[in-house]
């Protein structure tokens, strides 16, 4: 299928993006950023906006560097380029395990991690990564620009904090030190995540100082797996405490079945992945000392 009618306009600034989306308001205007999402939810004809603003000629969007101890991300920085960056690998290593499990190559060539963030696929890998560091995220509208908390950024399946005229523009993730972890089950690799889940781990001699769990395919969002992090913070971190967060992770949670697994079986593989990344977490920050 081919979409509906739109306009399209490839705006060379924040500002004229920003202009446009007021300018066009009546038009449900949307951002192309990579359009590994949008285009194919625009080809089923399941979106339909009347207005495409592209930010692929806005140079000030893309771009990685590091801010002291912040590591900042243009939010039309692509995919591949995080994935491959020394930056990363340094300051949020967990960030380019993650990124090498999104789709295939040439997706990652066209995606861009604002795309992925804004767009908050409950399956998509990104959104977790986010939680778990605690990242900041800067939009940019009419009135300046504000910084959203990640674990206030995500709202819901495919809603975010984001306001009908801004635009997020870079994504700030604070460095961490410790151990860490991305470990997922999909039917196939490139396949979106049946399961996902995003760990730190820092010790302080035989105890865990920190700890940090997200968790995509169990929710309608990525979510912290607080209770887990309570279980794990200041515990010995043997098998017993290890598997106890794995319970701990998903008391209450609620899961929808769909033909890819049943609700019971999300839990079930949920369960097991938070045993395996944190195990994995563990033993690099061990391998750190």
């Amino acid at each position: 299928m081919k979409p509906p009618p739109f306009s399209y306009a490839a705006p060379p600034t924040i500002a004229e993006a920003v202009g446009l989306l007021a300018e066009h308001a009546d038009a449900e205007p949307r951002v192309l950023a990579g359009g590994q999402s949008l285009i194919p939810l625009m080809n089923f004809r399941l979106a339909e906006p009347s207005h495409l603003i592209d930010l692929r000629n806005v140079a000030e969007l893309s771009g990685i560097r590091l801010d002291g101890d912040v590591l900042v991300i243009g939010a039309m920085t692509r995919q591949s380029q995080i994935e491959q960056a020394p930056e990363v690998a340094i300051a949020a290593p967990l960030l380019a395990e993650a990124t090498g499990l999104v789709g295939h190559t040439p997706i990652r060539n066209s995606g861009t991690i604002g795309g992925s963030l804004a767009h908050a696929d409950p399956a998509a890998e990104l959104p977790a990564v986010a939680l778990a560091l605690d990242a900041d995220l800067v939009a940019a509208g009419p009135g300046g620009t504000r910084t959203i908390p990640a674990a206030e950024f995500l709202r819901g399946p495919f809603s975010t904090a984001l306001a009908a005229d801004e635009i997020l523009t870079e994504i700030r993730l604070p460095r961490r030190a410790g151990g860490y972890a991305f470990v997922e089950f999909a039917r196939t690799h490139g396949n979106f995540a049946i399961v996902a889940v995003a760990a730190l781990v820092e010790l302080d001699g035989d105890r865990i100082s920190r700890a940090a769990l997200a968790l995509t395919g169990v929710a309608p969002t990525a979510i912290r797996a607080t209770a887990a992090e309570d279980v794990l913070t200041g515990a010995v971190p043997d098998d017993a405490t290890i598997a106890a967060a794995a319970d701990a992770a998903v008391s209450g949670v609620r899961p929808a079945g769909d033909l890819h697994a049943s609700a019971q079986t999300r839990i079930e593989l949920a369960r097991s992945h938070v045993r395996r990344a944190v195990t994995l977490a563990l033993h690099r920050a061990q391998d750190q000392r």
